[in-house]
């Protein structure tokens, strides 16, 4: 069965906006990577590697909150409709039915595809408006 989080976009100053959400809700980050982890400096612009790639912060039972800051070649992130809906399904399977049901009539963003971290991953606007990220991760690999 599937589980969704909200996921938020930031111009830059994502970690000082989870490091803030982090003192209220507690907890700590069980991931924080950087772009320059996933991404060649060719790949970047100049100061873009130490920007945040993902973050995610449990805030209590299965919810995690997650984001990123954007990148020069996506963008600014515009507050109101700086925010995806992620969804983490159990298999490819579902994970390719999921993305296929809200991609019908809408826009993909990002096809579903295998992604530079491990899992099963992309991103669509349905015909909503709703930004949404599948991403499977198969974790007994």
């Amino acid at each position: 069965m599937a589980t969704i989080n909200p996921y938020l976009t930031f111009n830059g100053n994502t970690e000082e906006i989870f490091n803030f959400y982090r003192s209220v809700f507690g907890g700590e980050f069980t991931d924080l990577t950087r772009f320059k982890e996933m991404y060649t400096e060719d790949d970047l612009s100049p100061g873009e590697g130490q920007k945040i790639m993902h973050v995610a912060l449990p805030i209590g039972g299965d919810s995690i909150l997650m984001g990123s800051d954007t990148l020069a070649m996506s963008g600014e992130a515009t507050v109101g409709s700086n925010f995806s809906i992620a969804i983490s399904p159990a298999s490819v399977e579902e994970a390719t039915r999921l993305f296929n049901g809200l991609a019908a009539g809408g826009e993909v963003t990002m096809p579903l595809d295998h992604a530079p971290w491990g899992a099963f991953f992309g991103m669509l606007t349905d015909q909503y408006g709703i930004a949404w990220m599948v991403n499977y991760e198969n974790r007994q690999q």
